[in-house]
C-alpha cells in the first residue's frame, strides 16, 4: 500500500495537472515496484509561498525579487 506525498507551492496548479501527477506517480510505482494501483495513494499538498522557504528567504520574497 504505497503512499506518496507531493508538496507544491500554491501557484495556480490546475486540476488537470494534478490529475497527471496522480496518474504518473501511480504508474511509476506500478512499473518500478509492481504495486497495485487500486491500493496506491497519492496526496498533493499545496503550500502557500509564505510557508515555504529556500535558504534564508520565503518563496514569496524570492518570486517578487525575480520580477
Amino acid at each position: 500500500m504505497p503512499y506518496v506525498n507531493i508538496k507544491i507551492t500554491d501557484e495556480g496548479v490546475t486540476t488537470e495537472q494534478k490529475r497527471k501527477l496522480v496518474q504518473g506517480t501511480t504508474q511509476l510505482l506500478v512499473d518500478v515496484l509492481g504495486k497495485n494501483p487500486a491500493t496506491t495513494f497519492v496526496l498533493i499538498e499545496e503550500v502557500s509561498t509564505d510557508n515555504w522557504g529556500i535558504g534564508y528567504q520565503l518563496v514569496t520574497e524570492l518570486r517578487q525579487a525575480a520580477k
